[in-house]
């Protein structure tokens, strides 16, 4: 029972061996966006008091974004937003790219771009056909017979699924390599004429985020290239609660994409997110106590606190989520690799566990067994 959960078909190994980030290159903070909002929207004095405490106790500090802060004050249509997601996202996911392939922190020799067997690239916030990936692979000497996975519409869930897609094909493939791309442009979504609370609450949370993740088969020659203290996938799990596609997700109008934010979110976490979670505890036959760390999508505070609650675990086990959400935002699909890095960069001991988590749209839970070492 104990291998057939853990290790899935033929047993074979899924290792995490680099992550790499692209920095977006404008960075503000909470209280420039908080008084860039009093000039944006047209509110009452008595809305306005009563809807910037958000802001307040969002506990982010700083975002980045691809566009500078006079972006926000004009109005824009959907095609000028879209062209502006397939540029920038090209040049952020390239230097994220090139930063996971050649990491030393993580990678003892650079890994060749004609290494990758498999590009899947995550993103909701812009489109495109061909996809982006199509686009990443003429800009570097990516192979022509790559394989390639656009997974789009899984909002802040998507890294985590894509990671759970990387595994499955990795270990049908266990000789090959898949490079996982996120990207998320959430500022060219904002929209400057959505006076709905669900708007404030993602202007007081979301910024811009891109992530590549290199994952290797337990038989692919580039394994080698990885240090000690890169983790490995043992299992994974994913829920869908029925009839709740009101609780998160866009909104198609006629200016771009118009954000579903639902008050409900947390308290979900104490519903639905607690069953999933405590199966999968049942399943691989661990507690919390033996749980190094869990690397938690943060898709905001109230998630984080409402998570913290639900396990009965410390905030230092959290500790890079409430650190990823402070410096970065909510950057949807990215954000939970941007935690998982920072928990990469800490040498975690060999044979600890972690649960890799996130939350999006459906609504729907992802859960990924991490084992370090």
């Amino acid at each position: 029972m104990w291998n057939k959960i853990w290790f899935g078909k033929g047993d074979f190994m899924t290792y995490i061996c680099s992550t790499g980030i692209g920095i977006p290159k404008y960075t503000l903070k909470q209280n420039e966006v908080k008084q860039l909002v009093k000039e944006v929207f047209i509110y009452s004095e008595k809305q306005i008091n009563r809807l910037l405490p958000v802001f307040d106790n969002a506990q982010v500090t700083d975002r980045q974004f691809v566009v500078e802060k006079d972006w926000f004050k004009e109005k824009h249509s959907f095609q000028e937003r879209n062209d502006l997601y397939q540029n920038y996202s090209k040049e952020y996911a390239l230097k994220a790219i090139d930063n996971c392939l050649s990491n030393s922190q993580f990678l003892t020799t650079d890994i060749p771009y004609e290494a990758i067997d498999m590009i899947i690239y995550v993103s909701s916030t812009g489109i495109a056909t061909p996809s982006m990936d199509v686009h990443l692979l003429n800009e570097r000497p990516f192979r022509q017979d790559v394989n390639r996975m656009p997974l789009w519409g899984l909002g802040c869930a998507g890294g985590a699924i894509g990671l759970s897609r990387a595994h499955d094909w990795i270990t049908s493939h266990p000789e090959k390599t898949a490079l996982l791309i996120c990207c998320e442009l959430c500022s060219l979504t904002f929209q400057k004429g959505d006076m709905k609370k669900s708007n404030m609450i993602g202007t007081a949370l979301f910024g811009d985020g891109i992530s590549a993740t290199l994952v290797t088969g337990d038989q692919s020659p580039y394994l080698s290239y990885r240090r000690s203290t890169t983790p490995k996938i043992m299992y994974t799990s994913s829920l869908t609660k029925r009839n709740s596609t009101s609780v998160m997700g866009w909104k198609v109008t006629n200016s771009g994409l118009e954000v579903v934010f639902s008050k409900s979110i947390p308290a979900l976490v104490d519903s639905f997110w607690v069953e999933h979670i405590n199966a999968f505890l049942r399943e691989t036959e661990l507690t919390e106590e033996m749980i190094h760390s869990f690397i938690a999508h943060p898709g905001g505070k109230k998630v984080l606190d409402a998570m913290e609650r639900v396990l009965q675990t410390s905030a230092e086990k959290l500790s890079h989520s409430y650190n990823v959400l402070n410096n970065h935002g909510n950057m949807s699909s990215a954000t939970v690799m941007y935690v998982l890095g920072e928990w990469m960069k800490q040498s975690v001991a060999k044979n600890e566990k972690s649960i890799l988590s996130a939350l999006g749209p459906g609504f729907s839970s992802e859960l990924i067994l991490l084992e370090w070492g």
